[in-house]
């Protein structure tokens, strides 16, 4: 039996005690020393315990988060918020392919993004998972700090496992801020705004229609 349980068992056993002994004290001039009293205190304590254990944990501080994973992690690292899901994590570099200049970044329990350069082309383990994306025009626009119109192609894994793509026609340039560079896109119904800030490792990008925005960044190459 867990603590927990203990607790709760011995609350009750002297809630039935007192009851099965009222009958002897029915003086209405209780003190905070008497069983009833005690016995209310016991409930309340292990309600109020069972409901701290229900309440879910503060949300960790991404700071803390970022100290720590700098600290016990010699390798290149991201932090990543999922906008929609609420989360804040970091993931650590796992795999590393020079010839197509992809990085899989990973947490723990096996979610992934990968990163060509500081463009988002994947995800895995996140469900709705982004398959790949082809965006090397937005790419170059965004590093050069340039204007213009760009294809984008995000190809989305579907329930009978097969990709399928959506293509976006993107318009690039500066943001409102000095340095960073803004894609907008827009096709089949759907549009979304990434933002970058390259010189920082730095951005917020849309990973698709079931997961929605990621802010990225890098804390180490």
């Amino acid at each position: 039996m867990t603590t927990h349980y203990r607790r709760a068992a011995a609350a009750l056993a002297l809630v039935s005690l007192i009851a099965g002994c009222s009958s002897k004290n029915t003086s209405s001039d209780e003190t905070d020393a008497s069983p009833i009293s005690l016995a209310r205190t016991a409930v309340g304590t292990v309600l109020a315990q069972r409901k701290a254990k229900a309440a879910p944990a503060a949300p960790a501080d991404p700071q803390a988060m970022a100290a720590e994973a700098l600290a016990v992690n010699p390798g290149p690292l991201i932090l990543v918020g999922l906008e929609q899901a609420g989360t804040t994590q970091v993931l650590a570099m796992t795999g590393d392919n020079a010839r197509a200049g992809n990085r899989t970044f990973m947490t723990r329990n096996e979610q992934a993004l990968i990163l060509r350069g500081f463009m988002l082309t994947g995800t895995r383990g996140l469900g709705h998972d982004l398959s790949t994306v082809e965006a090397a025009q937005s790419a170059a626009l965004i590093a050069a700090g340039r204007s213009g119109t760009a294809q984008r192609v995000m190809r989305y894994y579907s329930a009978d496992g097969l990709e399928r793509p959506i293509d976006f026609t993107c318009q690039v340039g500066p943001g409102p801020r000095p340095g960073v560079m803004v894609e907008d896109c827009a096709g089949h119904g759907l549009s979304f705004q990434n933002s970058y800030l390259p010189g920082a490792g730095v951005s917020r990008q849309w990973i698709g229609p079931g997961l929605g925005y990621a802010t990225i960044q890098v804390l180490r190459n």
